[in-house]
């Protein structure tokens, strides 16, 4: 085993280290990397947000159709008696058993809009001021 005799293997302070690069030039590449890692990062970052988000609403819908299931197949239990289907079906279809005849009453309405005087409060007058209103087209005292 020689050694050299003079000669040093390091290099010389302020080359810049192994790839002989200045300072500046290091804060720049080191910038640089920094961005493209945050890049790389960001899209499969916010994919998997919005695949999150996805998720709760979906769980969320999947929640409401079994209440929705649960209160169909309640329905259809009530239903599956006889008499209760027979009763929906008249209440609600107006179905009729053969023989039958079926009445439709229409009663009128009374709303204050019906009663036919211009201001609606012909009600609260006497008898015969409206009378008179309606005679002379004006206005009884």
């Amino acid at each position: 085993m020689s050694r050299r005799s003079g000669k040093s293997t390091r290099p010389p302070a302020g080359t810049g280290g192994a790839f002989k690069l200045s300072s500046t030039r290091r804060a720049a590449v080191l910038a640089i990397l920094v961005c493209a890692m945050a890049l790389s990062v960001s899209v499969p970052l916010r994919t998997y947000l919005g695949q999150r988000d996805e998720l709760a609403d979906l769980e969320n819908r999947e929640h409401q159709l079994g209440e929705e299931v649960q209160r169909l197949a309640e329905r259809k239990t009530e239903l599956s008696e006889p008499q209760r289907l027979e009763t929906e079906a008249r209440e609600r279809l107006g179905y009729v058993r053969p023989g039958e005849t079926p009445y439709i009453v229409h009663l009128p309405s009374t709303s204050p809009g019906d009663s036919g005087g211009e201001d609606g409060d012909s009600e609260e007058k006497p008898w015969y001021q409206n009378l008179w209103k309606s005679l002379t087209g004006g206005e009884g005292k």
